[in-house]
């Protein structure tokens, strides 16, 4: 799309690994837009540094990756991709907590390695999420209720349960869904069977759920975070999985991406991905042609549609950068 619009593209090609500080230094330097992934840090300096720069066009529908911030006050148009990833990522959501629920993966690893030579009524006992035979209702606690959590709280109804839901800036959001009680956060993880985490990382959000929260929750509980990892304390997790504080966990972020924290990958108790949330053809193509569509825009000097800092257009700052002398010269697209 970029190319064919006249833009001079230049792909990042570095052999499986993320552009480091100086490769983004470099990169914001030449470019007059920025079409950037979640991986990608974009901070305050690099920001100042790139004068010429038009705007961000963020491959994600989070931002905490780009200092919006710095951005604002210095007239750079940042987007997203809102609302396409929705559905998809609610999918992985529901499949992370059966997956955990039900000892999935540690049930495939058992039949792999050839330990399954006589069934009992103990082998790898996991927790319903129906009523199942006890006919409880199990209680599914939703924190964030935005699109995701909503969409997810949609898909517990098939399964017969009590939802429960917390969003920290707007309580009445979850009332007036219908699909879910509004109650505390610390109510949602002592009352909650599944634990399921839809919140922006925020100053707020950061280890939201830490070693005090963990410590609510059931030891029958299961933890689901496709938000961001940094919701969690993930040091804390591994001490609670390991200590049998809560059941097990399903995670497809973590706090120091790609790493995980130490202990994590040897926990037999988790499902661990590699943040495949919105991993779906569909999604992911209409994800490429958002971000493209907002990137042109940026180009033209043109409001981006999923400017997530559109008072910016109003600034003298954004003014001063469409009106550079340099401007009438070919733009090119990192």
């Amino acid at each position: 799309m970029l190319a064919s619009a006249g833009a001079e593209v230049t792909v990042w090609s570095g052999r499986g690994e993320a552009p480091g500080p100086t490769d983004l230094l470099t990169g914001l330097a030449q470019a007059d837009v920025v079409l950037s992934l979640l991986t990608e840090r974009i901070g305050d300096e690099m920001l100042i540094a790139a004068p010429h720069l038009l705007g961000v066009a963020n491959h994600a529908v989070g931002h905490d990756n780009v200092d919006l911030e710095a951005a604002t006050r210095l007239g750079i148009p940042v987007s997203n991709t809102p609302d396409v990833l929705t559905e998809t990522t609610a999918d992985l959501t529901w499949a992370l907590l059966l997956a955990a629920g039900r000892r999935v993966v540690e049930a495939d690893r058992f039949m792999r390695l050839g330990h399954f030579q006589l069934w009992g009524p103990q082998l790898l006992l996991g927790e319903d999420i129906s009523p199942g035979g006890d006919h409880r209702r199990k209680t599914l606690g939703i924190v964030g209720f935005g699109r995701i959590g909503k969409a997810v709280a949609r898909r517990a109804q098939g399964f017969d349960m009590r939802v429960v839901a917390h969003h920290p800036t707007s309580p009445n959001r979850v009332l007036e869904s219908g699909l879910a009680e509004p109650v505390g956060l610390g109510t949602l993880l002592r009352e909650s069977d599944f634990v399921s985490l839809h919140v922006p990382l925020t100053a707020e959000t950061h280890h939201m759920i830490g070693a005090a929260e963990l410590a609510t929750m059931k030891s029958s509980a299961v933890l689901v975070n496709t938000s961001r990892g940094a919701v969690i304390d993930e040091a804390a997790l591994v001490d609670a999985l390991g200590d049998g504080q809560i059941a097990a966990a399903g995670l497809d972020v973590y706090e120091h991406e790609p790493a995980m924290a130490a202990g994590l990958a040897e926990l037999p108790n988790t499902v661990l991905l590699p943040h495949i949330g919105s991993a779906a053809r569909g999604t992911r193509e209409a994800m490429a042609i958002i971000a493209a569509t907002n990137a042109m825009a940026m180009l033209r000097g043109t409001p981006a549609p999923q400017c997530i800092n559109p008072a910016i257009y109003a600034s003298p700052e954004y003014a001063a950068r469409i009106g550079r002398p340099s401007a009438s010269e070919p733009r090119q697209t990192n």
